[in-house]
């Protein structure tokens, strides 16, 4: 990306994630049993995609998203980036989590600060890198206030921005919108939307939302009841920005929440037996 004196955002070497016969179990600490969260999931996600993950609970999005961050490794299978396999967090992937994961002892310019100072820009360009971001998002004015001075709306936007001025090649989001209320998800969704058509990287997103799926994504990626791999992928072929009370978003509404209810049935059927 580029940090050119208009301010405008530049687009940054785009990434291309294979998950090939992805498995990965855990061990449940409060029932002593191994898990089994993904078992053979093969996937792949294109340069500049904008791809969703969506599926009941349980069903290992969570999981997959870890992976591709490099938390966790596949007990079989390969995730490989470009090419190269996934073994370890990276600079290439930011990761935006539900609960913001702020600093609390920073103010949100210091927060945004912070991975451009670990990148090794000078001061004054961190600076001036911070204050674009926070414009974009605006949050002008607000450089000096401590997360718990903001609401939830605005401390999201304060991780988003965060991520983006590291420039990474890969955006992973778990969720990154499910703690607010209805109004500021909205918000949100529309601020990232028209972020990521400024920057076009590669955005895994996960989400319990059919709506907020449709609303984002290139493409939905539905995923079975755990053991998770891939039960459809959706592209979704509707006009940016989407109106989701439209005659075409309604369609994909009803086709991907009969896929989610046939998986969802299955995990009340299994918790019932």
């Amino acid at each position: 990306m580029e940090y050119g004196a208009a301010g405008t955002l530049g687009q940054s070497a785009a990434g291309r994630i294979e998950c090939q016969s992805v498995r990965k179990t855990y061990r449940d600490a409060a029932e002593g049993t191994e898990v089994l969260a993904l078992d053979g999931l093969t996937l792949a996600i294109e340069p500049r995609e904008f791809l969703t993950l969506l599926g009941p609970s349980g069903c290992g999005k969570s999981t997959l998203l870890n992976i591709l961050a490099g938390f966790e490794k596949p007990d079989a299978g390969k995730v490989l980036l470009n090419g190269v396999p996934i073994e370890r967090p990276g600079p290439d992937r930011g990761v935006v989590f539900q609960d913001y994961a702020l600093f609390p002892w920073l103010n949100i310019q210091q927060n945004v600060e912070y991975g451009l100072r670990e990148k090794g820009l000078a001061k004054s360009e961190t600076h001036a890198v911070a204050q674009r971001f926070l414009a974009m998002v605006g949050l002008s004015g607000f450089e000096r206030r401590f997360p718990h001075e903001l609401s939830g709306g605005m401390r999201q936007r304060v991780a988003l921005i965060r991520v983006l001025a590291i420039d990474p090649k890969i955006l992973l989001m778990d969720e990154p919108f499910a703690a607010v209320d209805a109004q500021t998800r909205t918000i949100l969704q529309e601020e990232l939307q028209r972020l990521w058509m400024q920057t076009l990287k590669t955005v895994v997103f996960v989400t319990h939302s059919v709506d907020e799926a449709i609303y984002l994504a290139d493409r939905v990626t539905v995923m079975t009841a755990r053991p998770g791999v891939v039960k459809a992928i959706v592209p979704i072929e509707l006009p940016r920005p989407r109106d989701s009370t439209s005659d075409g978003f309604n369609h994909y509404r009803r086709a991907i929440t009969q896929l989610i209810e046939v998986e969802s049935r299955k995990v009340f059927a299994a918790a019932a037996s």
